[in-house]
């Protein structure tokens, strides 16, 4: 079995092509005043303790539910080439543990930015329990968020 059927069962894609430039779409995710504005499911905001978003930086947040739930995420950020890929973890709060490696890439197509989302979770099991409350909607949504932000949608 090779590497990619390994993860198969526990890998997320999400795509979107928003009607921007690759440098607006690039500038929005990287930069530390905007990513809290937009970042998360419709109805969630960010409270940012600390963002230094470059290799071998770190965003350390609270996502918050429209219910007023709070969800401590880390994002420790390994490759950043700019406007085309980054990569990084996602930890359960800070310096919690570990439950999926991510990467976002940044493609220009004619229409825009195609840009893909992709995570790979630490279990097939965590994958079915995130697909079960809707990440992949959530993932979606946070992605339409971006479009908005940039004006795209």
């Amino acid at each position: 079995m090779s590497r990619t059927q390994d993860m198969s069962d526990r890998t997320m894609l999400l795509e979107r092509v928003i009607r921007a430039p690759v440098s607006v779409v690039w500038g929005a995710w990287m930069n530390p005043k905007t990513l809290p504005q937009w970042w998360g499911p419709d109805g969630f905001s960010c409270r940012t303790s600390r963002i230094d978003l470059r290799e071998g930086g770190e965003w350390v947040f609270d996502m918050i539910g429209p219910d007023g739930t709070v969800f401590p995420n880390h994002h420790k950020y390994g490759v950043v080439r700019a406007e085309h890929r980054l990569e990084y973890t996602l930890h359960w709060g800070e310096n919690g543990p570990k439950h999926a490696d991510a990467w976002a890439t940044f493609e220009p197509v004619p229409e825009g930015t195609k840009v893909t989302l992709g995570m790979v979770f630490v279990t097939a099991k965590e994958y079915e329990e995130a697909k079960g409350f809707g990440a992949v909607e959530l993932g979606y949504q946070t992605l339409g968020k971006l479009a908005r932000f940039v004006g795209a949608d």
